[in-house]
Parts: C-alpha cells; structure tokens; sequence
C-alpha cells in the first residue's frame, strides 16, 4: 500500500526558516521523482519543487527564486523541503507527491497547511 504522509506544517514564522517532511512506504522510493506542490483556495495546485531519484535532475517553480531547497533521504525514503525567508504568500495547503516521470504525481499524501505569519 503505497503511502506519503508529510509533517512539518502549521505556523511558519516570516522571514525564518522551517522544514517539511514527507516519509514514505509501499513503492520504490530510490527510482521515484518526488515533488511538493502547493494550492490555496480557489486556485489550481502548483509545482513547488521536483526531484530525481539520482538527485541530478531539480525542478523549482519560478516563485521559488532560491528560498527553498528541495532535498531527499533514499536510505529513509524521505524527502524534505526547506523554506528560508517564508512570505505570507507561501501560505497554503502544501502536498508531497511520488511518480516514475516528470509530470504529475501518481500518488499524494493527504497535504498539511502551512500558515507565514509574524
């Protein structure tokens, strides 16, 4: 049974730096492409970050502008997104996501909030 669950979220301090989680089961983490997508209300899911399962290929969305750092454990079949200097317009419902290939993911974790604020 194939599982992602993310950790991390609630109240994300403005201007500081704070870490998601994802930790998964039940599919070849090392081989799989995982990503963070983001939504908020009333707008469709966006790409946040996206990476190989070799590390070599990373896929930022253009809002990012080098604030965030997308990262894996294969040997914990973990992945991990850092946000350094958070803004309020990162605020949203925040979902990791597991696939073979570049497009959308083929499995999600069931997203947390993520709320910036001072």
């Amino acid at each position: 049974q194939v599982q992602l669950v993310e950790s991390g979220g609630g109240f994300v301090q403005l201007g500081g730096t704070h870490r998601l989680s994802c930790t998964t089961h039940g599919f070849n983490f090392n081989i799989s492409v995982m990503s963070w997508y983001r939504q908020v209300p009333g707008k469709e899911r966006e790409l946040v970050a996206r990476i190989s399962g070799d590390n070599e290929e990373i896929r930022y969305g253009d809002f990012v502008k080098g604030r965030f750092v997308i990262s894996r454990d294969n040997a914990k079949n973990t992945v991990f997104l850092r946000m350094d200097d958070p803004k309020p317009e990162d605020t949203a419902v925040y979902y990791c996501g597991a696939g073979l290939g570049f497009g959308l993911p083929a499995h999600w974790g069931r997203g947390l909030q993520v709320t910036v604020g001072s």
